[in-house]
């Protein structure tokens, strides 16, 4: 395949691992190399990733740093909180739903300016591998994927380092060692791994937590915050409309502040293993529980059901690479139809980790205090109805228990 890549399309972090593999594609697949930096709110400069790539030789017109911050935000965090979206009961999922944008953007930069590949950063060991590969060939059948990691003969990261060296990369003080663990991360988590992680009997350090203080450490008095929905999405939070960058940015603050979000997980890797991942989820959080707590009010019990039937389901395709299959899209048009009514304001209690709603209320509700109420109520339900129906439901049991007597 090497003969055949002309141009390739390199996912560029500015950071050490992808500037060896920029050079590395240069080296060993003599292709020209377009570099794409995606802004997705992972808190780090990427501006310095364009100065990066001109040391290491790419034209000007090669470089492509785009802001994803609020595509990211209003077309995969959004759509994917419409459902709630839990992946094994606890991980909000924030480093797989940002690949699928990825890929996208690649694939559309490969096609502006004819290359004929696209490369990816990620380990043969991990999902990621996967869920960039699903999502290239979904949009471009034919393209050709350079996997460097499941490629190249370097066997050690000393042989990085000496690779490095040797093409003038330039190399920080605190990349020559073992870095403690890996970081990922974008505007709804950050996720470590490895090195001081692996084993999942020890408590992580606390230095590992980069998005959240200890709850420990957060203020003994509770933050009450509202929360306004339209259509199932946030759009305001304590009257203030915001755009889906700024309001999840502003989640992530508050969670930040009062110690929410913290996940130690020990979960299912899509390609057979398991691994320890600590991750920081301040603002999912608490979106999460808000979201719940306006369809609580707003949304039919039965769709409500069906909508937790499917969630795992839902979560798995996003996990597993699958944002762009056709059943991924079919789930979403079923998820988008149930949250046409899902719109109020629900005020939730930041406390010490704990982000709890104290409070909902929406001019589409369903809830009926007049009918629910314990006093004299609505008309249109008489208790005495209820007989009937228990009696219809208890129709099997007492068949089977009779019989159950009969036979012993």
């Amino acid at each position: 395949m090497k003969d055949q890549v002309k141009k390739a399309v390199l996912a560029y972090s500015g950071g050490l691992d992808t500037s060896i593999i920029l050079k590395w594609l240069q080296t060993e697949y003599r292709a020209e190399v377009v570099t794409f930096t995606a802004d997705l709110g992972q808190g780090e400069e990427v501006e310095p990733a364009r100065r990066k790539a001109e040391l290491l030789g790419i034209k000007p017109e090669n470089i492509f740093i785009d802001d994803l911050r609020e595509e990211f935000v209003r077309d995969y965090v959004f759509p994917m909180f419409r459902a709630n979206t839990v992946y094994e009961g606890q991980y909000l999922l924030g480093t797989s739903i940002a690949r699928p944008l990825i890929a996208k953007r690649q694939i559309e930069i490969a096609r502006q300016v004819g290359a004929d590949a696209v490369c990816h950063g990620a380990t043969g060991k991990g999902n990621d591998q996967v869920r960039f590969e699903l999502g290239y060939y979904a949009l471009e059948p034919d393209i050709k994927v350079i996997a460097p990691w499941r490629e190249w003969a370097f066997a050690s990261r000393e042989q990085l380092l000496d690779f490095a060296e040797k093409h003038q990369i330039p190399i920080s003080k605190d990349k020559k060692g073992e870095a403690p663990f890996s970081i990922d991360a974008n505007l709804l988590h950050s996720s470590s791994e490895g090195k001081v992680l692996e084993d999942p009997s020890l408590e992580a350090p606390e230095y590992v937590h980069q998005r959240t203080i200890s709850p420990e450490d957060a203020p003994d008095r509770p933050t009450i915050i509202e929360i306004e929905f339209e259509r199932g999405d946030p759009v305001a939070i304590d009257g203030e409309r915001l755009s889906p960058a700024s309001l999840l940015a502003k989640l992530n603050q508050l969670g930040h502040d009062n110690g929410i979000g913290r996940l130690d997980l020990v979960e299912n890797r899509f390609v057979g293993m398991k691994s320890r991942g600590v991750y920081e989820t301040p603002g999912g959080t608490i979106l999460l529980a808000a979201h719940r707590g306006v369809e609580s009010i707003t949304l039919d019990g039965g769709a409500a059901h069906l909508k937790d039937e499917i969630m795992p389901r839902y979560a798995s395709l996003i996990y597993n690479g699958f944002w762009f299959s056709p059943e991924r899209e079919m789930l979403q048009a079923l998820i988008d139809k149930s949250q046409e009514h899902v719109a109020g304001k629900v005020r939730v209690k930041l406390y010490k980790g704990n982000a709890t709603v104290i409070g909902r209320e929406s001019p589409l509700a369903l809830y009926d205090q007049d009918l629910v109420t314990f006093e004299e109520g609505s008309s249109s339900y008489s208790q005495r109805d209820a007989a009937g129906f228990i009696r219809l439901n208890a129709l099997r049991l007492r068949t089977l228990a009779t019989r159950n007597r009969r036979d012993s």
